[in-house]
């Protein structure tokens, strides 16, 4: 019968990364669903990173799930800022993963899990209840590199707020992707480029967006720091022309 699992934990535990581990394998049909996902970075991520496996989409997810075949494999992630209580959830067998850092203060989570695996990162330090999840849609934005650095380096240096957690997706105006992530408590950014084709013409069309979670973020200073380092048309245009000329012919 179909194995459904869902995932729960705090922000930057490593939830997506978890569930990453086992999407590699293609000897059965994989699903990922994420409730109230559809303006977030999990789902476009692991769509381009793992293209054989089944997004649904969250309209979709009682339909797709009342007619699973028998050997599929469901990853279902649940964001911090859900209840543990969800309906999908109490309709479906499944079985229940918790990801924790390590010493973390009892929580429903761990009430909730079947089993609480150690994750990545460390308890609150701000304040005794989680920070809010701010999103923004950066789809069809290209970033010039030096100012990109220079805005996320702010973001997770407090410049705007403090901050527990961020990640994004970009786009480079060499038509490239990139992942950007950020752990309050682990050392650096990473930084990793998604395995898509280069998008060299007009403004990219495929979602792309940035997710941060702090304590009383300046949103609008963001935003406006995030749109005064993308490319204008004109200059769009100029360097995509140039990348299209060193394809080799």
């Amino acid at each position: 019968m179909p194995q459904l699992i869902a995932v729960a934990g705090p922000p930057g535990a490593g939830k997506t990364t978890w569930i990453s581990q086992f999407l590699k394998n293609r000897d059965r049909p994989l699903y990922y669903l994420c409730p109230g996902g559809a303006q977030g970075i999990d789902t476009p991520y692991l769509g381009y990173r793992f293209p054989w496996v089944q997004v649904i989409p969250e309209g979709k997810m009682p339909a797709v799930l009342a007619d699973l075949p028998q050997e599929a494999e469901v990853y279902l992630e649940l964001g911090f800022h859900l209840s543990l209580d969800s309906p999908l959830l109490a309709s479906l067998p499944c079985h229940r993963v918790a990801l924790l850092p390590p010493g973390y203060p009892p929580t429903d989570w761990q009430n909730w899990a079947d089993k609480v695996i150690p994750g990545q990162g460390h308890p609150p330090t701000q304040t005794d209840t989680l920070p809010p999840l701010w999103r923004t849609a950066l789809t069809g934005r290209v970033f010039d590199p030096p100012s990109l650095d220079l805005v996320w380096t702010e973001i997770i240096q407090g410049a705007y707020g403090p901050v527990q957690r961020a990640k994004g997706i970009v786009e480079l105006p060499d038509g490239r992707a990139f992942y950007v992530d950020f752990v309050e408590g682990l050392e650096g950014s990473e930084y990793g480029e998604l395995p898509l084709a280069p998008w060299l013409e007009g403004r990219p069309q495929r979602p792309s967006g940035l997710e941060v979670v702090g304590w009383g973020l300046d949103t609008e200073a963001i935003v406006s720091a995030l749109l005064d380092s993308c490319l204008p048309d004109d200059l769009l245009t100029q360097y995509q022309a140039h990348y299209r000329n060193l394809i080799p012919a």
